[in-house]
């Protein structure tokens, strides 16, 4: 649970508040965005759900899926009002309801340094600062930073609202990093410059600091492959050198998976169907974030040569994806599993993971055995249509890990761009 806070009226702690939430939930982590202030609410409007229910009822026996409205515009993402004025809530009580393992929960506190900010900050595991670069909110962030420290709650760092460049007095704030600056917008929650910047903020959170303020959140010896339940189902992320098989249909939207996985770091893109043009076509396309892979495309004649000649490169701690692997899988068993052999030992030897796409179809290649077998991972991506009219449910299932510790359960892949009415979960 993090809190979202800064003793300036009008910095942006709101939309912050959103902004953020939507973006953990681009990256598939549930997460709901909360209103603390009592006396000026306003995540409904910004969120643009209604005013009711509130965080009230959750001192009550109503459930979290009943009181969380879902944003309208990020599929597992809710929004909880803040409780009216008169209404006396024990936030400590209404706020450890919403405790989980599995969903990021962020808390919009009320602007001033009084009580009201005291009680939602207290029960938050960290807290992010939210400034303008104004001189008069650079002054009342630092008044919030001095508060969050008495109270010893771990200042995960600060995001700078509306500003081009980040002031020179922020970058010199002793243990409070600036993990982003979020730039001017008629629409922020729908801006593509400010959704990325977002994006990036969510990013920069996951990987250099804990939900708790002090430790990251993963073994920093693992790579993350950019979903943050399945990392978490391998404890962190794969381990470098691992060679990756994705096997799905090609409609089930495996081709996304693999463009979002280029955004925690550089990826060698090799296509084997597409031209490189296409693929940056493709990656654009994504409303979530995406890397800037090297793509090469590899002829019909010579494709794995020239992916040799290719891998043979590969920089240290990076991606490799084989877009299809199918035509390879095609070619002399021999040869292809020599180039297995031979990508392995470069993918241990640089720390990097490979992922093979591996597409199924009406008839499969010769040599798929040899690929899962090889590989010391196989994801298979499947599409599910749960009702008529409703949207179509992505699953991963982790069919095979060598190293220890991996669930066995199948990890739904949430897709950002997608909208959903209200569920029986409520959001």
């Amino acid at each position: 649970m993090i809190a979202i806070a800064g003793a300036k009226g009008g910095c942006g702690k709101t939309v912050t508040t959103i902004g953020l939430a939507e973006a953990v939930g681009r990256r598939g982590t549930t997460s709901i965005a909360v209103d603390a202030d009592c006396q000026l609410p306003n995540l409904h409007v910004a969120g643009g759900v209604d005013r009711t229910p509130t965080l009230a009822a959750l001192e009550s026996d109503a459930t979290v899926e009943s009181v969380v409205q879902p944003s309208p515009r990020t599929s597992n993402v809710g929004l909880l009002s803040a409780p009216e004025s008169s209404n006396r809530v024990n936030f400590e009580v209404a706020l450890d309801r919403l405790e989980s393992d599995t969903v990021r929960t962020f808390v919009d506190c009320p602007s001033g340094a009084g009580i009201d900010v005291v009680e939602p900050l207290s029960a938050a595991e960290g807290v992010i600062v939210v400034t303008t670069d104004s001189e008069r909110s650079i002054s009342a962030a630092e008044t919030t930073i001095e508060i969050a420290r008495r109270l010893e709650v771990p200042i995960l760092g600060t995001v700078v609202n509306r500003c081009e460049s980040v002031p020179q007095t922020i970058r010199s704030w002793t243990d409070v990093p600036v993990l982003g600056r979020v730039p001017d917008g008629t629409a922020p929650l729908t801006d593509e410059a400010t959704r990325a910047a977002y994006d990036e903020i969510a990013a920069t959170i996951a990987t250099r600091t804990a939900m708790d303020g002090s430790a990251p959140p993963y073994d920093e010896d693992l790579l993350r492959t950019g979903y943050d339940p399945l990392d978490r189902a391998f404890g962190g992320g794969l381990e470098p050198g691992s060679m990756v098989a994705v096997v799905a249909a090609p409609a089930s939207r495996s081709e996304r998976f693999l463009s979002e996985t280029t955004a925690v770091r550089g990826t060698l893109y090799l296509s084997t169907e597409r031209s490189p043009a296409n693929v940056q076509r493709a990656l654009e396309s994504v409303p979530t974030a995406t890397g800037k892979p090297t793509v090469r495309r590899l002829s019909d004649e010579n494709g794995i040569a020239e992916a040799r000649s290719m891998t043979d490169k590969l920089p240290a701690s990076s991606t490799l994806i084989v877009d299809p692997v199918n035509a390879f899988e095609r070619d002399g068993r021999d040869e292809y599993v020599s180039f297995l052999d031979d990508l392995k030992e470069q993918l241990v030897e640089t720390g990097s993971i490979g992922l093979l796409h591996c597409l199924k179809g009406h008839t499969i290649p010769s040599n798929r055995t040899v690929t899962t077998h090889a590989a010391d991972a196989v994801f298979e991506i499947t599409a599910v249509t749960p009702e008529t009219g409703a949207n179509v449910e992505h699953y991963l299932s982790i069919l095979k890990y060598r190293a220890d510790g991996a669930t066995t359960e199948a990890i739904e892949l949430e897709f950002g761009e997608e909208t959903v009415a209200p569920n029986s979960n409520g959001f």
